[in-house]
């Protein structure tokens, strides 16, 4: 299979991309890094990158930024930051990337726990995660040609546990193995309009 990630050089993505490259074609995107450059918040950057490489059997997104901070401090500017980068951004590549995936391919998506389990200063991170869930649900009803549309909800990843161990107090951190596996079930199985849930 031929297999486009975006984000495969992030704390997530490096192991996804690891994961499929024992068996197939991986193309790594980033916005700074990787094989081809791609700012997921920029249509023209999305439709440019799919040009570039061609037609693929899946689309694999784990990339997208969103605001965090105190529910009083969040202002109208930083909502937009995650509207337009972790939803709109994996909206437009899915939207745009159906034009350029084989009968029967996939696209994956990439949330977080924060849209069943938030803490403290993630109302826009968990608005954008939850709306996400939302649109899969809904844009997988009308997929053709067999192609289909799930995302990967994580939680706290053992790679970043001790980054981020002081936001998530008595979160248990997820093995990066079993973050893999989430992916190649979406990429390699049947789910559609899946949440593939891995929160512990």
């Amino acid at each position: 299979m031929k297999i486009l990630i975006i984000g495969g050089n992030g704390t997530i993505g490096k192991k996804v991309a690891a994961h499929f490259q024992t068996e197939h074609q991986v193309l790594v995107a980033g916005r700074k890094s990787g094989e081809i450059q791609v700012d997921i918040s920029s249509t023209p950057s999305i439709e440019a990158m799919f040009q570039q490489i061609g037609k693929v059997d899946a689309i694999v997104c784990i990339a997208g930024e969103a605001k965090w901070d105190s529910f009083g401090a969040l202002t109208e500017e930083d909502y937009y930051i995650g509207i337009n980068s972790k939803l709109m951004g994996q909206v437009n590549l899915a939207r745009i990337g159906l034009s350029y995936l084989n009968p029967k391919g996939s696209i994956t998506l990439t949330t977080g726990i924060l849209a069943d389990d938030p803490v403290e200063n993630t109302a826009s991170a968990a608005m954008v995660n939850g709306a996400i869930h939302s649109f899969v649900k809904a844009a997988s009803l009308e997929l053709e040609y067999g192609n289909r549309l799930n995302v990967v909800s994580a939680g706290m990843v053992e790679d970043a546990y001790e980054k981020y161990r002081n936001y998530f107090p008595g979160h248990s951190p997820v093995p990066m193995a079993k973050v893999a596996r989430g992916y190649e079930r979406s990429v390699m199985g049947k789910d559609n309009g899946k949440i593939i849930r891995i929160y512990e």
